[in-house]
């Protein structure tokens, strides 16, 4: 008998099928042995009577997390009304057959059933494959697909080309020490810090690109919202009149995700309690307003032109006061914040640039590329860096290159806040920190 999906199991009641899946869990109740089965698609509870020796007997040796075969009739559940919680919580299937595809070899270190993992986050990364299988834990990553899914078509329909970059690279995109150095055959290489350079070389070819890939920071980070190795959600477009088409193209973007989430991860967002506010517009501070606010408003003050994650929380919590807004754009970052590629604004102490906070977190990073050859040499030595070290980068400005700019998103870092997850971590299959290559 072909295998059925339990999702269909209730277009099916009346008939005969076959099950294959993961018991969620096992439970005894007289003579009955009830069963809990998922798949890709949702969970159906299995009852096995005593009149079925050969399934009542293979049943009393499964346990939980058994990948496990069963035939049965679908039956209407008793007492059902309504749809449950699971994605079939109105059936259940009358066991007729059962057999053992693969068992748990040795204990389980916990309950992996339960609604709520009970484990600091050391504990639920070394154990990832078996987290992965709780519900809650699972949907995270539902959540993430989804919006990788909106990304990459909100973008395609504003007419940009999804491209792939190079991760190994013969320089260090945004210059600095937070970049991983390899060898390389006989020479030295870096991990991509950003896919920057090609990104914009896209844009000399195909006007308008974007890209869903990893990028790796050298950071020594030890926070709830740093990693060194994330996936960033890049853009890239070409013949913008300012930084202004930019942040509008990121901001419909952003909106489109978020509705999208909540469309389709509606049960899911419920679950974690998540609310997100969405405005027409999203608000707008040059940094040196968001740093008087700071300073007038919650009597912090900061040390020069800059603002901390303190301050990104702070803003956040205004804006949602004062806007109703989760998200706000902080723009005109000084010169000394932004990589060398970056327009300088009419005043050159700062830059065509933005962060968008997103419930007190940047969110993304963006702005205006410098476009013009002679400029963009000049200002790499205004950087203390060598043009000859940017010969491959800087040859695309030789033949032309439009008025351009863009953004990089923290994926994870999207889904940790919507969620309201602790930590970024939670947020990642297999995350990669400072102390952490495996599992």
């Amino acid at each position: 008998m072909k295998r059925t999906l339990i999702g269909r199991t209730p277009e099916l009641i009346g008939e005969t099928v076959r099950l294959s899946g993961w018991v969620h869990n096992r439970r005894d109740h007289g003579k009955l042995i009830f069963i809990d089965l998922h798949d890709r698609t949702g969970t159906i509870q299995m009852v096995v009577i005593p009149d079925k020796l050969a399934a009542y007997n293979a049943a009393k040796e499964i346990r939980n997390e058994y990948v496990i075969e069963a035939e049965g009739l679908v039956k209407k559940r008793p007492g059902s009304q309504k749809k449950e919680d699971s994605a079939t919580g109105e059936v259940e299937l009358e066991v007729s057959d059962i057999s053992v595809v693969s068992q748990v070899e040795g204990e389980l270190p916990f309950d992996v059933s339960k609604r709520d993992l009970d484990l600091n986050v050391p504990t639920l990364l070394d154990n990832r494959h078996l987290t992965l299988r709780n519900k809650k834990v699972n949907d995270i990553f539902k959540v993430y697909s989804e919006l990788l899914k909106s990304y990459g078509e909100t973008l395609r329909s504003e007419g940009f080309m999804e491209i792939k970059t190079p991760k190994i690279l013969s320089a260090a995109t945004e210059g600095g020490a937070n970049f991983f150095k390899i060898k390389y055959f006989k020479r030295e290489a870096y991990l991509a810090q950003s896919p920057q350079f090609y990104k914009q070389a896209g844009v000399g070819a195909f006007e308008r690109v974007f890209e869903i890939g990893p990028v790796f920071r050298a950071e020594p980070h030890y926070t709830t919202r740093h990693v060194n190795e994330y996936v960033s959600l890049d853009a890239e477009m070409g013949f913008i009149n300012s930084f202004e088409d930019v942040m509008k193209e990121l901001e419909k973007t952003v909106k489109k995700m978020v509705k999208d989430v909540e469309k389709n991860c509606a049960g899911i967002l419920a679950e974690y309690e998540s609310e997100i506010s969405l405005v027409d517009d999203f608000p707008r501070l040059k940094l040196t307003e968001a740093l008087e606010i700071l300073k007038r408003e919650y009597g912090k003050e900061m040390m020069g032109i800059d603002i901390d994650p303190e301050g990104e929380r702070l803003i956040g919590e205004w804006a949602k006061k004062n806007y109703d807004s989760d998200f706000i754009f902080l723009t005109h970052y000084p010169k000394s914040a932004r990589p060398f590629y970056t327009m300088p604004s009419s005043d050159p102490q700062y830059t065509e640039s933005f962060d968008l906070i997103f419930k007190g977190v940047e969110l993304v990073t963006g702005g205006q590329r410098i476009h013009n050859y002679q400029q963009l040499v000049a200002n790499i030595k205004k950087h203390k860096l060598k043009p000859d070290d940017y010969k491959s980068y800087l040859d695309v400005f030789r033949i032309g290159m439009p008025p351009h700019g863009g953004w990089g998103m923290g994926s994870e870092r999207f889904v940790q806040k919507i969620l309201g997850l602790a930590n970024i971590k939670e947020a990642i299959l297999f995350p990669r920190d400072v102390k952490r290559l495996d599992p």
